[in-house]
């Protein structure tokens, strides 16, 4: 596998883990970010999401999809944006931030390894 397709590999393995933390039991990850405690089906809905893309994530690494890796990064970068934003106009707590820094150092050794001569 290319450090390009590993690190999209290792992109997907995180939005599974978060994906089952969000499905599984919702309240642990929102205790911990300082979200009230809900039994609303949203935080599920998002977690099944992120299965998704870690399906997508997991299966474009295997069959070495580069230009899927470049749009990943793309999509990926505008999360720290958003994220410092949501907790800059009060929607959620300075912790919240944790998930923007995975998403972009993700971004950043993606695109790093895409500028590598064995990036494919």
């Amino acid at each position: 596998m290319s450090k390009s397709a590993t690190s999209v590999f290792a992109d997907g393995v995180y939005h599974a883990v978060l994906g089952a933390a969000l499905v599984i039991d919702p309240n642990f990850l929102l205790n911990l970010l300082g979200f009230p405690v809900t039994s609303e089906i949203w935080v599920r809905v998002v977690g099944m999401t992120l299965f998704s893309l870690a399906f997508y994530d997991i299966r474009a690494a295997q069959s070495e999809m580069v230009d899927f890796f470049r749009w990943t990064v793309l999509a990926r970068l505008p999360a720290m944006i958003c994220f410092a934003l949501f907790v800059l106009v009060g929607f959620a707590k300075p912790a919240f931030m944790v998930f923007g820094v995975v998403e972009l150092l993700g971004a950043l050794w993606t695109a790093l390894a895409l500028r590598s001569p064995k990036a494919v």
